[in-house]
C-alpha cells in the first residue's frame, strides 16, 4: 500500500482540491527555515533551535501524539523559553502545508489515518483490498501506525506482525512497545509462534541478555 499514492487518489476527500506533493524531510526543514526567518527567529541574538532540531521537535509531536510544548519539556528543555514561538511556528508550518496542497512525511501517517477514520467506505475499499497484512518490526511502530493497521484489517482481521517483546529502541521516536504486548488482546483469537532459536549471538552474550530480560516486569 503506497501511501503517497493512495492520499493523492483521495486527495479530494481530505479537503486537498489540488492534489498534493510530498515534502522529504530537507523540503520540510527548508520550509521551516523560511517561516522561521518571516517569523524573525532567526536573529543571531537569540538562542533559537536550528531547522534540524525544529523539524525533530515537531515530529516528535506528531508521532508521539504530545504537544510540541510536552515534547520541549521531555527532550529539549535547553529551549523551553523558546516553546511560546515554537508553538507560533509550529502553527504557521501547518497553514503553510494545507495552503500549497503539502505534507511532510509524518502528515502521511496523520492524513491516512484520518481518511479512514472518517470516510468508511475508503476504509472497506482499501480493507478489502488488502486482505492479508503483515508488519516487520512490530516493537517499534507508534500509536498513529497502530490505528492504520487496526483500520486496515478491519474487515477480515488477518494480520500478521512480527517483532520481539523484549526490544524496543525507538520510544524517543514515538514507538509504543505495548503495541506488541497487546496485540493478542487487541486481535483476539492471535496464534503466536516463537521464534527461539539465535543465529546471530554466541552463548555469553545470550546468557546475559536473558539475565536481564529476565528482570522486566513484563
Amino acid at each position: 500500500c503506497r501511501v503517497d499514492s493512495t492520499l493523492r487518489r483521495y486527495a479530494e476527500k481530505l479537503g486537498f482540491q489540488s492534489g498534493i506533493n510530498i515534502l522529504d524531510r530537507a523540503d520540510a526543514q527548508d520550509v521551516i527555515n523560511l517561516l522561521r526567518t518571516r517569523m524573525k527567529l532567526n536573529l543571531k541574538e537569540r538562542r533559537f533551535p536550528r531547522k534540524t532540531t525544529i523539524a525533530n521537535i515537531y515530529s516528535k509531536a506528531v508521532n508521539k501524539v504530545a504537544s510540541v510544548e510536552e515534547v520541549v519539556l521531555e527532550d529539549y528543555p535547553h529551549f523551553v523559553k523558546e516553546t511560546n514561538d515554537l508553538i507560533r511556528l509550529y502553527e504557521a508550518y501547518r497553514v503553510y502545508k494545507r495552503e500549497n496542497f503539502l505534507m511532510d512525511y509524518d502528515d502521511l501517517l496523520v492524513y491516512l489515518r484520518a481518511l479512514l477514520e472518517k470516510n468508511p467506505d475508503v476504509q472497506q475499499s482499501l480493507s478489502q483490498a488488502y486482505r492479508y497484512i503483515m508488519v516487520d518490526e512490530y516493537q517499534d511502530t507508534n500509536k498513529i501506525q497502530f490505528d492504520i493497521i487496526r483500520l486496515l484489517a478491519a474487515t477480515h482481521n488477518n494480520i500478521m506482525v512480527v517483532g520481539d517483546d523484549s526490544q524496543s529502541i525507538y520510544a524517543f521516536r514515538g514507538a509504543n512497545f505495548r503495541n506488541i504486548m497487546d496485540f493478542p488482546t487487541m486481535f483476539p483469537g492471535t496464534k503466536i509462534i516463537k521464534l527461539e532459536e539465535n543465529y546471530r549471538s554466541t552463548q555469553p552474550i545470550l546468557e546475559i541478555a536473558n539475565v536481564i530480560i529476565g528482570l522486566a516486569r513484563e
